[in-house]
């Protein structure tokens, strides 16, 4: 190993000998130095302090070795850093820093959106609803959260959906670059907010863009549990050529009599006249009392539905939005 990483491992090593394995040095040292340079957003951040969070406990690290990989790493706001990680690292459980994964399947379902399948190396312990902080060698250090698509299936794949944004150096790598065989990183999965309340509640959920992911999670979810809720699932998406993910919603359709799909276009004046309109619009007009509704989409819509649903009556405990991530 050389270059940055390789100099980095070596002073930690001469200091700590055995502390790091050498193997996890380049991005280790990727993630941190990328926080340092302070160049992403909030949600970004937090994916990388989570991934940071999980390696201070895998790796052992204790609050006298700040002073080491600080001289290794040297940075101006470092001591910040280290003190954010170590507040993390509190917050985490026991695990691995994260599951290398080998791309599987990669389909450009429509313009911009790409479905990707990865084999984590070892069982990821993910549960429907949650983020998980992904980062590709392709973009070393740069992570984002993106939610499995699907329940945990025996074979360990898991499903992720992903949008190119504009500006988004790792959305449009993982959407136009990324080819099966390629590794992915995958950090610890973190609770969002959408997770299924106990219970046997009916549901309402409403999905804006790549959002439907996690909701498409807690429908295979709700198909495994022995006492069957029933699932509305409104899916909002410009036009009828924006679903990208129909063929598996039309099969979960068909073989569940409790699940009910309405599809919400915005803008196709050729959809059913029931069909036409925002996603918002037509989850308050399915609402019923005593359902428990999970929304996920683009900020905006999130931000929207916390105004818009609590005005129609849906109760704060029974609203679920992400608090992590953004679609």
């Amino acid at each position: 190993m050389s270059g940055p990483a390789g100099r980095f491992w070596a002073a930690v090593e001469d200091h700590c000998p055995g502390l790091l394995p050498e193997a996890d040095a380049p991005l280790l040292h990727a993630t941190l130095r990328r926080l340092l340079d302070g160049g992403d957003d909030r949600s970004a951040r937090l994916a990388s302090l989570r991934v940071l969070g999980c390696a201070y406990r895998g790796l052992g690290l204790r609050p006298w070795h700040a002073a080491v990989i600080g001289g290794a790493l040297p940075g101006v706001r470092w001591w910040r850093v280290w003190r954010l990680v170590e507040r993390t690292a509190a917050r985490v459980g026991d695990g691995p820093a994260w599951w290398p994964a080998e791309v599987i399947g990669h389909d450009r379902a429509v313009e911009g959106v790409a479905v990707l399948t990865v084999r984590p190396w070892r069982r990821l312990p993910h549960r429907p609803g949650q983020a998980v902080p992904v980062c590709t060698p392709r973009r070393p250090g740069r992570w984002r959260w993106l939610s499995p698509a699907n329940a945990p299936r025996p074979d360990g794949t898991i499903e992720f959906h992903v949008r190119a944004v504009p500006g988004g150096a790792v959305s449009r790598s993982l959407v136009e670059e990324v080819r099966p065989g390629d590794l992915l990183h995958l950090g610890a999965p973190a609770d969002t907010g959408l997770e299924l309340a106990d219970g046997t509640d009916d549901v309402l959920l409403v999905a804006g863009g790549t959002g439907l992911a996690p909701l498409r999670a807690l429908t295979e979810q709700v198909a495994e549990q022995p006492h069957r809720r029933r699932v509305t699932l409104v899916l909002g998406a410009r036009t009828f050529t924006d679903v990208y993910d129909a063929i598996a919603l039309d099969e979960l359709q068909q073989a569940h009599d409790w699940l009910t799909i309405v599809p919400a276009f915005s803008d196709d004046p050729e959809a059913d006249p029931a069909e036409q309109g925002t996603a918002l619009a037509l989850a308050i007009h399915h609402h019923r009392p005593g359902h428990h509704v999970h929304v996920c989409g683009p900020p905006a819509m999130n931000a929207a539905a916390r105004r818009w649903l609590t005005i129609a009556g849906v109760p704060a405990d029974h609203l679920h939005l992400p608090t992590i991530g953004e679609r």
